[in-house]
């Protein structure tokens, strides 16, 4: 039996130990924004954030995680898409095929949570995930874009 909040709600699970946050949220929990890319946390498509940090879901057991950490999911980093990461993305058009979109978005706004006005460098080192539509300059502008319209720091 684990213990998680996810999205703000207490949620109790009964999973083995080993099993990845990813296939407890997607299977478990029926929250399928999160994608599954490529299974060894290379990829970021799988990207939830836990206490606020960008994390890699598919690797992470879900026993690791403690009752007292809160785990959001692109589910839960806004109801309506009001997050301003997503708003950016929307206005810019960053997606092509989507399949990485989520786990993009949350690591953008995990970047953003530490640092509210990153620079291409920031930017560059920070977002490490991969998008085989090669988005790359769309997803730097997205971000540049949030930090001038949004306070990241103080959503999801």
């Amino acid at each position: 039996m684990q213990r998680l909040n996810v999205n703000g709600t207490d949620r109790v699970v009964e999973v083995e130990a080993e099993k990845p946050l990813l296939w407890v949220l997607r299977e478990d929990l029926r929250l399928t924004g999160t994608k599954y890319g490529c299974g060894m946390a290379q990829c970021g498509a799988c990207t939830v954030q836990i206490d606020g940090v960008a994390t890699r879901s598919c690797v992470l057991p879900v026993s690791a995680i403690k009752e007292t950490q809160r785990i959001v999911t692109i589910e839960g980093l806004s109801t309506d898409a009001s997050h301003p990461v997503q708003r950016a993305w929307a206005e810019l058009e960053v997606p092509q095929c989507g399949y990485c979109q989520s786990g993009m978005i949350m690591a953008a706004a995990g970047l953003l949570k530490e640092n509210a006005q990153p620079s291409d460098e920031d930017i560059a080192a920070g977002i490490t995930n991969i998008c085989r539509c090669g988005t790359y300059n769309r997803v730097r502008d997205a971000i540049k874009l949030a930090a001038r319209n949004g306070s990241p720091a103080n959503r999801g």
